[in-house]
């Protein structure tokens, strides 16, 4: 079966017309930027877009993204001040501001920053002793970044920041660093537990002066109390002997109260003669029993004399 001449020529231009079109037209995505040369030379930066260009004349020769890019900077080796190496790596943050100097300014542009940031790092941290390592990470991210920045400004790449991710010092002296911040640990927790022990005893002594105050006091407002109550104690009986006197001198001065004066003086005699005779086994008995009636009336006689003074 024969093609007809003109289907063939038909399908051979359409076929040039695409690869036309595939030549021609560029889109450029978002945060990207195409060189473009024509005849080997440089033409133009594209940005994103729709572009045409012309086919079999300008060829896109570069491709590169303007985004931040993370660059990891691989582990190596540094020597302090006081000549200890460290194990230390790092990721470097970068950007592409002109895409024609990183196109034809350098041949990567990533790997010479990985080795520029390696080389300032070294030349950082041997200006640094072991133990600034550790404290001065801030300080030697400012450092490679400055010294990165300024060699890559001819590359059209802008260095925008860098972190140091590990310090690995060797072995023994990891041994000792934590020897020493275990000692240091120790210390601090016995400075603690003085202090703590100090301010118990401060505390104590503190609540042993108020008990003791308080005591004191407690026993003051006892005494003072005690006192009063028997000062009031001898004032009332005080007053109610005066008023018991009373009332026996206004019952003498009554009509039969001399009679019953006697009465009781002669009963209280009797009881206590009668006490006498119950706690002692030998009893001396008055020769004459008519005593009785003398010590009545003497002491009527001194009651009546009493009375007659007041």
């Amino acid at each position: 079966m024969s093609l007809n001449p003109s289907l063939l020529v038909f399908i051979g231009l359409a076929i040039f017309i695409l690869i036309v079109l595939v030549k021609t037209i560029r889109i450029v995505p978002q945060k990207e930027a195409f060189i473009i040369e024509r005849l080997g030379k440089y033409q133009s930066t594209l940005e994103a877009g729709f572009h045409i260009l012309m086919p079999f004349v300008d060829k896109l020769a570069y491709k590169h993204t303007l985004k931040e890019q993370a660059v990891d900077v691989p582990s190596q080796t540094c020597i302090t001040r006081d000549n200890i190496s460290v194990e230390m790596d790092g990721i470097l943050y970068l950007q592409v501001v002109d895409p024609r100097k990183a196109s034809y300014g350098i041949d990567n542009y990533s790997f010479a920053s990985i080795q520029l940031a390696q080389t300032s790092m070294r030349s950082v941290i041997g200006r640094l002793e072991l133990d600034k390592t550790f404290e001065e990470r801030d300080s030697i991210n400012i450092a490679v970044v400055d010294a990165v920045d300024k060699a890559s400004d001819p590359w059209g790449v802008k260095v925008t920041r860098y972190e140091v991710k590990n310090i690995e010092p060797p072995a023994s002296i990891k041994d000792a660093m934590e020897k020493q911040m275990r000692a240091e640990r120790q210390k601090r927790a016995q400075i603690a537990e003085s202090e703590g022990d100090k301010q118990a005893k401060i505390n104590r002594a503190e609540g042993d002066k108020q008990e003791l105050i308080a005591r004191s006091e407690g026993e003051k407002q006892k005494r003072i109390n005690e006192a009063e109550g028997r000062a009031a104690e001898i004032e009332r009986v005080a007053i109610a002997t005066a008023k018991g006197i009373t009332q026996i001198a206004q019952s003498i001065n009554q009509e039969g109260g001399m009679q019953a004066v006697n009465l009781r003086v002669a009963e209280q005699y009797l009881g206590e003669f009668g006490k006498l005779a119950e706690t002692n086994n030998t009893m001396i008995i008055p020769s004459n029993l008519s005593d009785v009636a003398g010590m009545v009336a003497t002491a009527t006689s001194v009651i009546k004399r009493t009375d007659m003074k007041s």
